[in-house]
């Protein structure tokens, strides 16, 4: 694994700023953000060696190398997920390339339905905790110590500070956040009925497909790590509605100005 992930990292490096400390992670239906971004280059995920390719609709599979408020960033215009048949290692190979080339925070986003009963759709809701219902753990396997410790400590996942750097940013723009736990399945599927229940009961407050496997390897690596959930349908019980991928996609695009704002924000303060 180490040899293949500096393959990747020697391909990459000579394109990427040496001051890059900062990547991103933007999920389904968010790619909008890369609209306030000043690109300086796109590379297509095929073009990277050794890297997976997205397959799901509305995750474009391109690494996106430029600046955001100021500052040069990496992000990723598409995620890879469990679903697609990749395992762990693949899902969050990204981060690994990204701990290599010595990035120190990592933004990640994702559409998720809302189990929070006060929660509406196109919240956004800065994630707190979660909850890691995949049935792979990412860090499963023989420890390479050269990535990490055998047993990472997760009490501060979600980096504190920049939690609370994000609230008061939102405080003083007049934007609402919802605040919560993320719950962490393998999908495809939406949920039913009894599993948004079950979530719910156990202490979720928002259900997604996507990020926690990212943020689990993200910490192991000793990055800090912000997050949101964008609320794209409501699984409360009771509420319950159908609700399809292109719903998914289009409530995802009415919250994310307000999202980017937020860690544009947050960006120039870092």
């Amino acid at each position: 694994m180490l040899k293949t992930l500096q393959e990747t990292v020697s391909w990459l490096r000579p394109l990427i700023p040496e001051d890059t400390s900062i990547g991103i992670i933007l999920g389904t239906g968010l790619g909008e953000l890369v609209k306030s971004i000043d690109i300086q280059k796109e590379i297509p995920y095929e073009s990277i060696p050794h890297f997976p390719v997205s397959t799901v609709e509305g995750h474009s599979g391109k690494l996106i190398i430029g600046k955001l408020g100021g500052k040069p960033i990496l992000a990723l215009k598409g995620r890879f997920h469990y679903y697609e048949g990749y395992d762990m290692k693949q899902v969050t190979y990204p981060i690994r390339v990204m701990q290599l080339l010595g990035f120190q925070y990592l933004f990640v986003s994702n559409a998720s339905g809302g189990l929070n009963n006060s929660f509406r759709i196109g919240d956004i809701m800065l994630i707190e905790d979660h909850i890691n219902l995949f049935p792979e753990h990412p860090l499963r396997g023989k420890n390479l110590k050269e990535l990490g410790t055998r047993f990472p400590d997760m009490s501060d996942a979600y980096n504190k500070e920049l939690r609370k750097l994000a609230t008061s940013i939102a405080e003083k723009n007049n934007i609402k956040l919802q605040f919560g736990v993320y719950v962490g399945t393998q999908g495809p599927t939406f949920e039913t009925p009894s599993e948004y229940r079950y979530f719910g009961i156990i202490g979720g407050d928002a259900v997604g497909m996507s990020t926690v496997p990212e943020v689990i390897v993200a910490r192991h690596a000793g990055m800090k790590v912000l997050a949101f959930s964008i609320i794209t349908d409501i699984g409360v019980y009771g509420k319950i509605v159908e609700v399809s991928h292109e719903e998914v996609l289009e409530a995802a695009k009415i919250a994310q100005p307000k999202m980017t704002f937020i860690i544009e924000e947050i960006i120039k303060k870092l």
